[in-house]
């Protein structure tokens, strides 16, 4: 099996629903992102999945929430949009675009802060 990992980031603000402290007042973060895959077999030019490939829908999706107000989106509507949450619904999304026979989505890491992460995973 091989895995391949791009990172890209994404700025938008939040605040946290049902939290008791200062997170649930309005406050931004600059989002890192790591998108792992997995690939069973390589293409005839060695590859699992073209790198190009993978960041255009990772940045596709993220454009949707870059420089927004995550709580004004709908995947947010129920689910406070926590480093939690947000690496859940880019898993899925991301799920839904890329998986096929050969290429499963493996894990999502959001970085809320360069000390802290939040992944969903297929695990």
């Amino acid at each position: 099996m091989y895995h391949l990992m791009i990172k890209t980031s994404f700025a938008a603000a939040h605040n946290l629903i049902n939290y008791q402290g200062d997170c649930e007042n309005l406050h931004g973060h600059n989002w890192r992102v790591e998108v792992t895959v997995a690939a069973r077999e390589l293409d005839k030019a060695g590859l699992g999945i073209d790198f190009k490939v993978l960041k255009k829908k990772t940045k596709e999706l993220l454009s949707e929430l870059d420089h927004k107000y995550l709580n004004d989106l709908a995947p947010f509507q129920e689910a406070s949009p926590s480093s939690e949450n947000i690496s859940r619904y880019l898993f899925q999304r991301l799920s839904g675009e890329l998986d096929n026979e050969n290429v499963t989505v493996e894990r999502v890491n959001v970085w809320e802060s360069e000390n802290a992460c939040a992944s969903y995973s297929r695990d």
